[in-house]
C-alpha cells in the first residue's frame, strides 16, 4: 500500500502533507527529526489523516493535488469537525 498523510504540528497547527508505503514508521521519522526537511524543523507532528492506494502513481497524483490550493481547501472541508475542536 502507499498512503498520502497529513501531519499537523502541535505547536503552531501548521501542515505538512507528504507519502509514503510505511506510514507508521516515516511519522516516526518526522518526529524524530529525521523526516522532511520542513517538519524537522519542529517537533510533535501528530497525524490527523491519510488515505491509502494501491499504487504509488495515485498515491504521488493524490499528493501533489493535495499540496495545491484546491486541495488544501478539500482538507478543510473533510477536517471541519477535527479544526473546530
Amino acid at each position: 500500500m502507499h498512503y498520502v498523510y497529513l501531519l499537523e504540528c502541535q505547536e503552531d497547527k501548521s501542515w505538512y502533507i507528504g507519502q509514503t508505503d510505511d506510514l507508521r514508521t516515516r511519522v516516526a521519522r518526522h518526529n524524530s527529526g529525521n523526516g522532511a526537511r520542513t517538519t524537522s524543523l519542529k517537533k510533535n507532528w501528530k497525524l490527523i489523516y491519510y488515505e491509502a492506494y494501491l499504487l504509488k502513481a495515485d498515491a504521488l497524483g493524490r499528493e501533489k493535488f493535495l499540496k495545491s490550493g484546491s486541495g488544501r481547501t478539500y482538507l478543510k472541508k473533510q477536517l471541519k469537525n477535527y479544526l473546530s475542536t
